[in-house]
């Protein structure tokens, strides 16, 4: 079976197609705050995409943009001793931004460009379109004119005519039709719309942000134009693959299509997927709203693997509901998965795994698991149903671990004389299962830290619960709760038993 996605542009279900390497290109952030989840949902399926291209033998390219350039930006310049102008804010939270992606354990773009070392292409490619008679000078601004592109509105399915005007208000004087867009805006950002977005007190001097010479003004480019030029400069003038968040169709992707297509005549993008919103408290998760759970905070209360499976649990097209309930379902998803692929290693490498033994259930449920991964996936990416395959594999895990123990306990009495043993191969499968289509697919870690090294981290939990078994025995529990609540915090879920205690990584 091919893979079949949702076309944004199509607006139905298509086989995906792509000549040799994948062209991906993802509409990253504009750097003016800490990311949050609702933009991490857009990261996870992007990802998710990536891997299972790769998995059934694409070789992809994958660029994702920085937006370094914008208002929102420059009206944080003063918030900080350390932040005196625009590029100081947008280094802070693109630093950010990456930190929160390696957290998030995706994989890494071949590329992340960013607006402020683009500014040639995105005045070239402006020039392209004034020569071809699709944008127009004004006062030193440019502006695209969408009545010049005989296709604009069809991936958003809007009648020009019914447009409302796009910008900012006082570009209306200066534009042939409300709908123009502007490809670059002369000055710098007005005071109007820095206090707009300020979370501080600017004082008298309200900043400007930067600004680049051209032969229109001195000025700044408009917002669409970046990802245009960004994408064709590195991935070529038709992507196979055009990502985003739902909320961007119009007028950011809309705009895109329009200046892209108009400056080269080719079809900008093969597919366009739009990854619906994620909602906190009935709305639509926002930074402006003030609604959201920052990635990194995220990340330090619930973890990588609770995060990635809480997303899997949604189809990327529709919105989803960050609650406790979907998050308690995320939280008992990883730990079925993690536990059954642990408890599946240690079965593995025990003595008890012989060559010879075969658990025909467990073996046949390993082919179905794979299948049914595979046909989920390509059924536009149905995250939910391929977790629920893998699933369906640690039911079967336990079955034939749960009959090994129980015969390996009943060894010996009367009228048993049946030694008991593990399927190696049967095991072996599983576990290649795990770890190839939950970690490699899925993105989910499966026995180790999320710094990855396990060897060490397991080095200094061990010497953690040897001092708080101290403490115990000193009968010294309040220090010893401390302690252990201490690795929880951390990702590390400890477990007293009759033997001593014993502890695992989230």
């Amino acid at each position: 079976m091919s893979l079949v996605v949702t076309d944004t542009l199509a607006d139905e279900r298509v086989e995906f197609t792509a000549d040799g390497d994948v062209t991906l290109y993802v509409c990253g952030l504009t750097v003016s705050d800490d990311p949050h989840l609702g933009h991490a949902r857009l990261w996870f399926h992007a990802d998710v995409l990536h891997r299972w291209l790769e998995h059934v033998g694409y070789d992809v390219r994958h660029v994702e943009n920085v937006t370094d350039v914008n208002e929102k930006i420059t009206a944080r310049v003063g918030e900080r001793d350390e932040w005196a102008a625009e590029r100081d804010v947008a280094e802070t939270f693109t630093a950010s931004v990456f930190d929160s992606m390696r957290g998030l354990n995706l994989k890494r773009a071949e590329v992340y460009p960013r607006v402020t070392e683009h500014v040639p292409e995105i005045i070239d490619l402006t020039e392209t379109l004034i020569e071809k008679g699709y944008a127009y000078e004004s006062n030193g601004s440019v502006y695209f004119d969408v009545t010049a592109f005989d296709g604009y509105g069809k991936l958003s399915n809007q009648d020009l005519d019914a447009l409302e005007a796009q910008g900012d208000p006082d570009e209306r004087s200066e534009k042939r039709n409300p709908a123009d867009f502007a490809l670059w805006k002369a000055d710098g950002v007005s005071e109007s719309a820095a206090r707009e977005h300020a979370k501080h007190d600017h004082g008298a001097e309200t900043p400007d942000g930067e600004t680049w010479a051209s032969s229109w003004s001195e000025g700044r480019p408009g917002w669409h134009v970046e990802c245009s030029a960004m994408s064709t400069t590195h991935l070529g003038d038709t992507l196979d693959v055009h990502m985003g968040g739902r909320d961007l169709v119009f007028p950011h992707h809309e705009n895109e299509i329009a200046q892209s297509e108009a400056a080269t005549g080719e079809a900008f993008a093969r597919h366009w997927l739009h990854v619906g919103l994620l909602e906190m408290d009935g709305e639509k998760m926002s930074s402006s709203i003030g609604n959201f759970w920052t990635v990194p905070d995220a990340l330090d209360e619930l973890g990588v693997n609770v995060i990635r499976t809480f997303y899997a649990g949604a189809a990327y097209r529709s919105e989803q509901a960050l609650t406790e309930e979907t998050i308690a379902e995320a939280e008992e998803r990883w730990e079925r998965l993690s536990r059954t692929h642990d408890r599946a290693v240690d079965a593995l490498d025990s003595t008890e795994a012989r060559a010879k033994t075969e658990d025909g259930d467990l073996r046949e449920t390993v082919a179905t698991a794979r299948e049914e991964f595979a046909a989920a996936m390509n059924d536009d990416l149905n995250l939910r149903e391929a977790t629920a395959a893998l699933l369906d594999l640690t039911d079967a895990v336990n079955r034939h671990v749960d009959g090994v123990e129980e015969a390996g306990a009943n060894d010996g009495a009367a009228g048993t004389d049946a030694e008991a043993a593990y399927d190696y191969r049967g095991l072996r499968q599983a576990v290649e299962a795990f770890e190839e289509l939950g970690g490699d697919v899925l993105g989910l870690q499966f026995g180790s830290t999320t710094d990855g090294d396990v060897d060490l981290a397991g080095e200094l939990v061990e010497l953690v619960l040897d001092v708080r078994e101290a403490e115990r025995e000193a009968g010294n529990y309040e220090r010893a709760d401390e302690l252990r609540d201490a690795l929880r915090e951390v990702g590390v879920e400890i477990e007293d038993g009759p033997d001593g205690a014993t502890y695992r990584f989230e």
